[in-house]
């Protein structure tokens, strides 16, 4: 800014300047002053003015240029601050839809959550269930392969198909793979250590010997038999060059000397029995050795040597004792008379009591064990 300085009032005569008249013709002179002639003629108070003002004038404009940066960056940061609040509401949206969508998924977890429990419920139930029809099946079928084995010992004192009786209801425990089961499997040990300590006996082999024996029977000649087939074929042959006639005479000779015949046969008498009670004769040995047989395996060793000696009897009485067939029956049943087919049984009641005893606890036992199962959520 600029200020137009005008001369003082009170300016003295001396200061005073001489009027010219301006023609109106003429130009005006021009008067040059200088920048100290200008401050020279100011004075401090106006001097001072004029300090202040430039420098209200800058602290004015310094101010008024810092409130345009204020109110700039105050924009500035409206705007930023607009922006946020609007991503955070786009943000806030977003927490809300997706807090929505996980109560959603919670609520179907949750239900699904409790269809788990129930089936589990239903699963441990059923499991239970069939574990226990499955203990009881396991424990009757071992049961009763015990009985099969008390019965083939008492009735027919066959080891063999006990031992395997009881090897199998050991397996059977074994597949069950139960620490319950431990006692039981340790019973049904003992008792087979038991009929594995017994003295074997040749069952099969006896039994193959008497079916042969009973096979030789119908090979057996009677005691009156033998020698005449002997002579018949010892006179049946012909001597060389022989002529019709001698022929004749020969055959009438020999038809003559079987009409009688005397022999020593070391016997007081000797049976004769006709065609018809032949038959029934080797029929009735066959019967002897079968029952023999059925001792043998039922180890009825009195009844096994009473029959084999009633055979040995009859093949000494109606059998001719010097021909092989009658000798290999005879040597046969001495043989197998001498056989031992008793044994000892072992008492196996231990282990069939023990699982009796184990089943009769399962089905005592209280029910209270199933009153621990989760109950199914709702």
């Amino acid at each position: 800014m600029s200020e137009q300085i005008s001369p003082p009032e009170n300016a003295g005569p001396d200061n005073a300047r001489p009027e010219t008249t301006v023609l109106p013709d003429q130009p005006r002179p021009l008067h040059k002053t200088s920048v100290a002639d200008v401050i020279a003629h100011i004075s401090i108070t106006q001097l001072t003015l004029a300090v202040l003002v430039i420098i209200f004038l800058w602290q004015w404009l310094d101010g008024h240029r810092a409130i345009s940066d204020m109110q700039q960056q105050l924009a500035k940061k409206i705007a930023e601050m607009d922006g946020s609040s609007k991503a955070n509401q786009m943000l806030l949206t977003q927490s809300q839809d997706q807090v929505r969508e996980l109560f959603a998924k919670v609520a179907t977890l949750e239900s699904r959550y409790a269809e788990a429990q129930n089936q589990r419920a239903a699963l441990e139930t059923l499991y239970n269930d069939l574990s226990v029809s499955r203990d009881e099946t396991a424990l009757a079928e071992v049961e009763q392969m015990l009985l099969i084995a008390a019965q083939q010992l008492q009735l027919s004192a066959n080891v063999k198909a006990a031992l395997i009786a009881m090897q199998s209801a050991d397996a059977r425990l074994q597949r069950m793979n139960r620490p319950a089961f431990n006692g039981l499997r340790k019973a049904i040990s003992q008792d087979m250590d038991k009929l594995r300590s017994l003295p074997s006996v040749d069952i099969t082999g006896i039994n193959f010997q008497l079916n042969n024996l009973i096979t030789a029977v119908d090979q057996m000649p009677l005691a009156f038999q033998q020698r005449a087939a002997n002579e018949v074929v010892a006179q049946a042959v012909p001597p060389k060059d022989e002529t019709v006639w001698q022929k004749l005479l020969r055959e009438i000779w020999q038809e003559v000397k079987q009409l009688v015949r005397i022999e020593n046969t070391g016997k007081a008498e000797i049976p004769l029995l006709p065609p018809n009670q032949e038959f029934f004769l080797r029929e009735n040995l066959k019967l002897r050795l079968l029952s023999a047989r059925l001792a043998l395996l039922s180890r009825d060793e009195d009844s096994f040597r009473q029959e084999l000696k009633t055979a040995q009897l009859w093949t000494a009485r109606y059998f001719d004792g010097k021909s092989n067939e009658a000798m290999r029956m005879s040597d046969g049943l001495k043989k197998l008379a001498a056989s031992d087919i008793s044994i000892e049984l072992p008492d196996i009641s231990p282990s069939l009591q023990a699982v009796r005893n184990y089943r009769l606890m399962r089905d005592n036992e209280p029910k209270a064990r199933f009153e621990g199962r989760p109950k199914a959520v709702r």
